[in-house]
């Protein structure tokens, strides 16, 4: 995925609310931009931090401004990461439709948001050329508390946990599930569950795995042009 136009850098001053955040950009200028995360973000929101932010002039929106990238150092040097929670599903679709998945590969037809479970919405759902449909929900990740190792979740997710309880269901029904993690970042060299942060998400993640939902991470390359799915992560703990 490209950005319309390479991405405005910046130092954060605070993220606050939520979904705001106050940059410094290049020259001194001070904007507000939009901050299109949910979670905690932790590790990721330290003042002073060099930020990269992308434009919208459209007249509907109430800030020009969005908060995609962060330069985060733990210690072997900076690496980008990207907090923009609504990528991961345009991403992880342009990578099928590009071949650069090959365990969600063979399927001629992928439709996304698309009805299912308890009131859900499956982030992508994959048709034809398998008996099976495939359900593959995505989950943004960019939590890293040692060096090359990614961790999701970031804070507690009932939602995520409801999420593969769905999962599991659509395998007791004869599909094929897959619980998709995307990392935003590059220097991921393997994923691991942050139990410590969700016990009740860890558990939900362990008795999926073991009702045959599919446990898949990928991570991406970054930079303040594009950002693009590279390959795929080990999962630790998996057995």
């Amino acid at each position: 995925m490209q950005f319309p136009t390479p991405l405005v850098p910046g130092k954060l001053i605070q993220r606050y609310k939520r979904f705001l955040a106050d940059v410094m950009l290049e020259g001194g200028v001070t904007v507000t931009a939009s901050c299109p995360n949910t979670g905690s973000m932790l590790g990721l929101t330290g003042p002073g931090s060099t930020v990269w932010l992308s434009e919208n002039d459209s007249p509907t929106r109430k800030y020009r401004h969005a908060w995609e990238l962060i330069e985060n150092d733990l210690g072997a040097g900076p690496h980008l990461v990207g907090i923009n929670s609504s990528r991961p599903n345009g991403l992880v679709t342009e990578a099928i439709t590009d071949g650069v998945i090959p365990e969600l590969a063979g399927y001629a037809t992928l439709r996304r948001e698309v009805r299912y479970g308890l009131a859900s919405r499956i982030d992508i759902l994959l048709t034809g050329g398998d008996p099976r449909p495939c359900y593959v929900e995505v989950k943004n990740v960019h939590l890293m508390r040692t060096a090359g190792r990614a961790e999701f979740p970031d804070s507690k997710t009932e939602r995520g946990a409801k999420h593969l309880r769905e999962l599991s269901q659509m395998v007791a029904e004869g599909n094929r599930a897959v619980m998709m993690f995307l990392v935003q970042r590059g220097d991921a060299e393997s994923f691991d569950i942050a139990r410590d942060i969700d016990p009740a998400y860890a558990e939900a993640f362990a008795e999926a795995h073991r009702v045959g939902v599919e446990m898949l991470c990928y991570r991406c390359r970054l930079s303040p042009t594009e950002i693009v799915v590279d390959q795929a992560v080990p999962i630790l703990g998996l057995g």
